[in-house]
């Protein structure tokens, strides 16, 4: 079996699993067909790999948009909190560097980019809020903006008291209860 890719076993439960789960969270892709995204699915295994790993990590990823122009579904971490598989992570590589003791097992987007997925941003992050309430008791990295970054900050969000909120934190700083969610267009 080449790298990146599942078994065909492996294909057809995760295939069971999302199509369980988009067909319980309608109103977050009302006009999209299943067996549009399936047929999209087979025709990308790399994609499948993705999401396969954002499953495993416990991302309950399921569909949120459809970009008409390139055709491509955009999947999302749904799950009620920050992936359990995902936490304790600092926010980048650069940050993971600057510890010099007690350093975490790896970076938020260091795993994304192993995992081929991208890190919601602040935008992407928010419209996720408007499709279910996550993140109660949890919260997630989020892309910072680079002008923060450079100062040594990133952002992470979570959901309180019925809102959003984006908040700020020193790089490398890492939590129990922070991980990050991951988006993927295929």
């Amino acid at each position: 079996m080449k790298k990146n890719s599942i078994t065909q076993s492996q294909q057809e439960s995760l295939f069971d699993i999302l199509k369980k789960r988009f067909e319980q969270h309608m109103q977050r892709h009302p006009d999209i067909k299943w067996e549009d995204v399936q047929q999209r699915l087979e025709s990308n295994p790399d994609k499948v790999w993705s999401l396969n790993e954002m499953e495993e990590s416990g991302g309950e990823p399921d569909v949120t948009g459809h970009d008409t122009e390139t055709g491509e579904y955009i999947f999302c971490d749904c799950s009620p909190e920050s992936p359990t598989g995902r936490r304790s992570l600092c926010y980048d590589e650069a940050a993971l560097q600057s510890r010099k003791q007690n350093k975490p097992n790896g970076s938020a987007l260091g795993m994304a980019k192993k995992m081929a997925i991208d890190m919601l941003d602040e935008a992407q992050y928010t419209y996720l809020q408007t499709l279910g309430v996550f993140d109660q008791k949890t919260s997630s990295w989020i892309v910072a903006p680079r002008e923060i970054r450079e100062r040594g900050g990133a952002l992470f969000g979570d959901s309180r008291y019925g809102r959003t909120f984006v908040y700020h934190n020193g790089a490398e700083s890492y939590y129990a209860a922070r991980g990050f969610r991951g988006m993927l267009k295929v």
